[in-house]
């Protein structure tokens, strides 16, 4: 985190006038005059208005049509544009420092400096995808509903990965190795109150052993017994054909090994299976720091990563082991599958979200979502196309009907623009303010 977030954390914890999390407003507010995109795939609309009322939107509407609001706080957003906060569906929390990844980073402090980080880039609701130790609960539970400092988050705690294969953090996931174990840890994590249970089906291009079918439908099973969505880290077509056969209810990466096919596309329609997120901007950030890349020298980008973090991604010594890996020439053509996936399942029909994976080393949190964004649309995506899928669409699979629009009854969580996002999805980037549950909180330039 940069020293100016730092700075404004600080301002934040001491509760300066921007108000403490899980307080309510002293008054209404009444912002007006901005450009509205609601989050639902319309147009954007001019001069409009919006109340919120304890956190919550009250009204929104053409700015003289609002209703009087005596005592209320008005709020000028002329030549503003305003959208709900992203709702990303897949990050991981807390582990690193300086591009290293350890158990023994994940504190609730760690935690919630993501969280203010993903909120000062106008990411206002995130969801973790297995790398949580069980301190993350209670950070979920105080975040659930009013005014906060940082994002909202619901969890996957600790996901199930196949014992000596591909996937969690050394030290706080527990390996499995037969279907009895994996149900007996489904069975753990639904007690200890997660949001959703997570496998990994992945063997790291033949590196790794994979975790069999067997394992993953007792996986399955035992989540949907618990009443938890079981979701999935995911690479081959044919490993997504078993999941969905097998109950999957939706996928945290594309598959990324050939094309997605009808007979995928009819059985994940038939099924409702989600394609929870498409990681695109992983996919690119995997291979991007393979040689000297210009965004690490861009303002938007530096606020997301402290100076050590910087130095490492631009270490020509750190770029000569990414680029003599093994796997590295392969990855730019995963990255073109990726996108090429997304675009196939969104215009064949299935339910689609938007994710990032951002947390691991060189995926920054804040960043990576508007890296997504961009990627969306190097996809096919429109703008306003990939706006929709990082708001209202992800806010659809988080089944609280209280986010991801900017609409009465939904959550006040939403980003002020200085320009138009659906001309130039860059300009997603040029941040005013950023309101989570109508508080007002740090955010970067």
């Amino acid at each position: 985190m940069t020293a100016r977030l730092k700075r404004l954390g600080w301002v934040l914890l001491a509760g300066a006038a921007i108000g403490c999390a899980g307080s309510a407003q002293a008054a209404p507010v009444v912002y007006h005059g901005f450009t509205l995109i609601d989050g639902s795939g319309t147009a954007p609309k001019a001069d409009q208005a919006m109340i919120v009322d304890d956190a919550v939107i009250k009204w929104v509407g053409p700015t003289k049509q609002a209703p009087r609001t005596p005592g209320a706080t008005r709020v000028d957003l002329r030549r503003k544009f305003l959208m709900p906060g992203i709702v990303d569906l897949h990050v991981h929390f807390g582990t690193v420092r300086d591009l290293v990844q350890k158990e023994e980073y994940f504190t609730p402090d760690s935690v919630r400096k993501d969280l203010r980080t993903y909120a000062a880039f106008g990411v206002t609701t995130v969801q973790s995808m297995g790398t949580d130790k069980d301190s993350i609960i209670a950070i979920r539970d105080a975040g659930r509903a009013g005014p906060q400092t940082m994002a909202r988050l619901l969890t996957a705690g600790q996901g199930l990965v196949f014992k000596g294969g591909y996937g969690g953090v050394p030290g706080i996931n527990h390996p499995v190795a037969t279907p009895e174990e994996a149900t007996a840890e489904v069975d753990a994590q639904a007690k200890k109150g997660v949001d959703y249970i997570k496998l990994w089906m992945d063997d790291e291009l033949g590196a790794m052993p994979k975790m069999p079918y067997s394992i993953s439908k007792a996986i399955i099973d035992a989540g949907h017994r618990n009443g938890k969505r079981v979701l999935a880290h995911v690479f081959y077509l044919a490993d997504a054909k078993q999941l969905v056969a097998q109950g999957i209810d939706g996928f945290m990466h594309s598959v990324r090994d050939q094309p997605v096919d009808a007979e995928l596309i009819g059985a994940m329609k038939a099924r409702g299976v989600w394609q929870g997120a498409a990681t695109l901007s992983r996919e690119a950030a995997v291979y991007a720091f393979g040689a000297d890349n210009p965004r690490t020298r861009d303002p938007f980008f530096r606020q997301a990563a402290d100076p050590a973090t910087i130095a490492g991604l631009e270490s020509p010594a750190r770029e000569k082991t990414i680029a003599s890996s093994r796997i590295f020439p392969a990855l730019p053509r995963i990255d073109e599958q990726a996108r090429d996936n997304i675009m196939l399942l969104a215009r064949g029909g299935v339910k689609y979200g938007f994710g990032t994976d951002a947390g691991p080393p060189g995926r920054l949190p804040g960043y990576s979502e508007h890296w997504e964004l961009e990627q969306l649309v190097k996809a096919g995506f429109t703008p306003a196309e990939a706006i929709h899928t990082a708001t209202a669409r992800s806010a659809e699979w988080l089944n609280t009907n209280d986010r991801g629009l900017i609409a009465p009854g939904r959550l006040a969580d939403f980003v002020v623009l200085n320009a138009d996002p659906t001309r130039d999805i860059l300009n997603s980037r040029k941040i005013a303010a950023v309101y989570i549950g109508g508080s007002k909180v740090p955010s970067v330039k």
